[in-house]
Formats: structure tokens, sequence, C-alpha cells
């Protein structure tokens, strides 16, 4: 199960990073500021975990590989922008695809750690979701797991089925393939069909600040 998460933990960096050097790209960041905003798109959530479980020192700073894969995507996008930039779909796939892979192999490796199962869950959610928010505040804009379709619950609803399997006892591996495919396919049916949660109505009307507040 350890070569499991680190070979998920390796590849969810890798898609994380794609995602946070393609908006360095966009924003016209010179090649530095895109392997930074790579960087912390790709390991700003599992720093945190580690952290927070008391996993120091982290892993995306202590491991070479880490760094490595960073650099890799931060170049790849760098150099080929315009070809992922025409590669909507799959970049959408690849960002869903890291957020599958980082939910549950946060969850597991915060139960290996000995943190009850709700606990884990959230720091698995936490570890999905923590990147994009790092990356987004960088870039001075609201982070888009708080304005997407299901993008934390997504995390959440993955990372939930690998406590519960925890909980009772399954077998870890199967319970992280299902929970990276829960995960996955919530986020892509959420792109496909426009799902999101509820969006609270304020006394302006929908989208308007109420008059005490402007």
């Amino acid at each position: 199960m350890d070569i499991l998460v680190l070979v998920l933990d390796l590849v969810g960096t890798f898609v994380f990073a794609l995602s946070g050097a393609m908006l360095g790209v966009r924003r016209r960041l010179d090649l530095f500021g895109v392997l930074v905003l790579a960087f912390a798109a790709a390991t700003a959530g599992g720093m945190t975990r580690d952290v927070l479980i008391g996993a120091t020192p982290v892993a995306a700073l202590s491991d070479w590989r880490y760094p490595a894969i960073t650099l890799a995507a931060g170049l790849i996008t760098f150099v080929w922008a315009p070809l992922i930039e025409r590669l909507q779909q799959p970049v959408r796939m690849f960002d869903a695809m890291g957020l599958a892979l980082f939910a549950v192999v946060g969850t597991q490796k915060a139960l290996d750690f000995g943190i009850d199962p709700p606990m884990a869950a959230a720091l698995g959610m936490l570890t999905g979701i923590g990147g994009g928010i790092a990356r987004d505040v960088l870039m001075a804009q609201v982070p888009l797991v708080l304005r997407a379709e299901l993008y934390a619950v997504a995390a959440l609803a993955g990372a939930a089925v690998v406590a519960i399997g925890h909980w009772l006892q399954w077998p870890p591996a199967p319970c992280a393939i299902a929970g990276a495919l829960l995960c996955f396919g919530l986020r892509m049916m959420a792109l496909r069909f426009g799902w999101q949660l509820p969006v609270a109505l304020q006394s302006g009307g929908e989208g308007e600040p109420p008059d005490a507040m402007r």
C-alpha cells in the first residue's frame, strides 16, 4: 500500500503542477513565476496536511522527487503552453484526477499516522483543495474551490470512502481506488452538467450585496 500511495501522490503532484503552471502562463508570469505557481499548486495541500499530522519534515521539501516533478511540469507548460491551452478538456480532466488522487492519498496518510477517520477525511479534502487555494490566492482571485462545481465536495466524498473503509477494516487499496473514482466522477459530472451547491440569495437580489453592505 505504501508504494501505491507514493505513486498516486507523485502523479497528483504532476497534474496539479500543470494546472498551476497553466494559470501562471495565462497571467503572463515569467518563467520563475510559472515555476513558483506550479510548486504552490502541487504541494501546498500536502505540506499543510503533513504539518497538521506531525509528518515532518514534510515530503514536498525532504524528497527530491516532488520539486523535480513540479519543475518538469512547469517547464513543459511554459514551453508548450499553446498546445496545452488547446487541450482544455484534458487539462480539466488532469485537474480532476489530481483532486481525486490527493484526496485519497491525504486521507490514507492521515489514517496511517493514527488520525481518527472523520478528521482524516477532512485532512484528505484539505490535501486535495489546499494547492488550488494557494494557487488562486497567490494570483489574487477567489479560490476556484469556493466557487466551482462540486470541487471541495467531490474531494470530501472521495476522502470519506477511504475513511469509512478504514473504519470498517476493509482493504485500503480497493478503498483508495473507489474513493478516487468517486471524486473524479463527481468532479467530471459537475463540469459536464454544471452541478453546483446552492448559493445564498442576498437581500439586494441574486448576486447583489444588500444595501447595508454596499
